[in-house]
């Protein structure tokens, strides 16, 4: 289950013996103990993605949504364009689904990858959350970064962009 792809700029994180729970999920069986994802948590899947519920939710709402790579892809680093377009697509509808199931206030989305980026389980996902003036979810205090630190960033990465040789 665990992704074997690595490349120069990270490594996997999953540790040895790693027992997908999204995989899990997505076989029809849920084997781990440790496992919190449940087999009715499964909103949709076609080829390529899937959309599950996620078992927390923050303030006095329920769960939010998470789109995965059928395939296990632990990173965003790794996810081939087809992949991550389909993610996008899905990321887009499951939020207007969102909109209509449960008439939230507003939609979030937000995607973590390795330990110090908050990502918890080592397969790609990508949260969906509704959102209510009350729900608490970004709880930390936001500060502003001067104008020339954000000008220094700016060209620090386009530089690291045309090393890459992305060209959109």
């Amino acid at each position: 289950m665990p992704g074997t792809r690595q490349g120069p700029l990270w490594r996997s994180h999953a540790p040895a013996g790693y027992a997908c729970p999204f995989c899990e999920l997505l076989a029809g069986q849920i084997a781990s103990p440790d496992n919190l994802c449940a087999l009715s948590d499964l909103v949709y899947r076609d080829a390529t993605v899937a959309v599950i519920m996620a078992c927390d939710g923050f303030g006095p709402y329920g769960g939010h949504a998470m789109v995965i790579p059928t395939a296990h892809l632990e990173t965003l680093y790794e996810l081939p364009d087809d992949v991550a377009a389909a993610v996008m697509r899905a990321t887009r509808e499951t939020a207007k689904a969102m909109k209509l199931a449960w008439a939230p206030e507003g939609t979030s989305t937000r995607q973590h990858n390795e330990p110090s980026g908050n990502q918890h389980v080592w397969h790609y996902h990508q949260h969906v959350f509704p959102r209510y003036a009350d729900d608490r979810l970004y709880g930390q205090i936001r500060h502003r970064v001067p104008v020339a630190d954000r000008a220094r960033k700016a060209r620090e990465l386009a530089a690291a962009l045309e090393e890459l040789g992305f060209r959109g």
